[in-house]
């Protein structure tokens, strides 16, 4: 597995963890635990950012990890 399909990988987990997050924030009752749920979905949204700005840059810089 090259560099490149080990970030995009990691990058597709992360999505499924926003998402993750994401369903249990809206499924909460308890004002507590959808406060921590958002502020975990802040982080990761942050993550996937920055995930997506490396895999951006990765392509650029090394040609052969495009569409991988």
């Amino acid at each position: 597995m090259t560099v490149g399909s080990k970030v995009k990988q990691t990058l597709a987990n992360l999505k499924g963890i926003e998402s993750t997050l994401r369903i249990y924030s809206l499924q909460s009752r308890n004002e507590e635990e959808k406060s921590a749920y958002k502020e975990a979905l802040k982080d990761a949204e942050s993550v996937i950012y920055d995930m997506e700005n490396r895999i951006k840059t990765l392509e650029f810089e090394e040609p052969q990890y495009k569409g991988n």
